[in-house]
């Protein structure tokens, strides 16, 4: 397997950082936490916060794919196709369940393959990071770094990711080992909430 990268933005918080409470370690940890849902969930800036919390490593599957084949996740999209995007995606999951004591923030479509959902299961505990409609129509609508990599909602806009959250949602909830409302709560919160829901 090739080593994947590391950046700035996806690696271990540094060794200054205050420690995480002895609580987090009164549990048997997973080999890896998995953060699953849809795009403006929160996902990448609670698997930092996680880690933190843990003394792990933390990794954005969509950051990490983009550094392997040296294009944004739109530009893949436009130039493959959906198909040729997640070939990759499944790839790059592949790489990543064989790491241990990482969080990973996986992308929004991750479970479409059914392959996927069992390689997300058989690796590690499965997040849910999940939000109402208008919430993550919000988020994703003050992101400036969605509209420049991420493949943009077509024609329907906020109706359209009402549709995509319909047809994820059970795949969302088939993979998940627990499930978390990230509605009108900090990161912080929803960190707070993940790790007491894993002991």
């Amino acid at each position: 397997m090739n080593e994947l990268p590391r950046t700035e933005d996806s690696r271990r918080e540094p060794s200054s950082a205050p420690p995480a409470p002895a609580t987090v370690c009164s549990f048997t940890l997973p080999p890896c936490l998995f953060l699953i849902g849809p795009r403006g969930s929160g996902k990448s800036t609670v698997a930092r916060l996680l880690a933190h919390q843990l003394g792990w490593d933390w990794l954005d599957a969509d950051d990490e794919l983009e550094k392997r084949y040296g294009r944004s996740i739109r530009a893949i999209f436009e130039a493959e196709g959906e198909a040729g995007f997640r070939e990759k995606e499944s790839v790059i999951l592949a790489e990543l369940c064989c790491l241990r004591r990482y969080v990973i923030a996986t992308g929004g479509g991750v479970v479409l393959r059914e392959s996927n959902r069992a390689l997300l299961r058989a690796s590690g505990r499965v997040v849910w990071l999940t939000a109402d409609v208008e919430t993550l129509w919000q988020r994703v609508q003050t992101d400036s770094g969605t509209a420049e990599r991420r493949p943009p909602l077509t024609v329907g806009g906020r109706m359209e990711m009402e549709e995509i959250l319909r047809l994820r949602e059970p795949l969302y909830r088939h993979c998940a080992d627990l499930i978390v409302d990230t509605s009108g709560r900090t990161p912080a919160e929803v960190a707070a909430e993940i790790l007491r829901g894993l002991s």
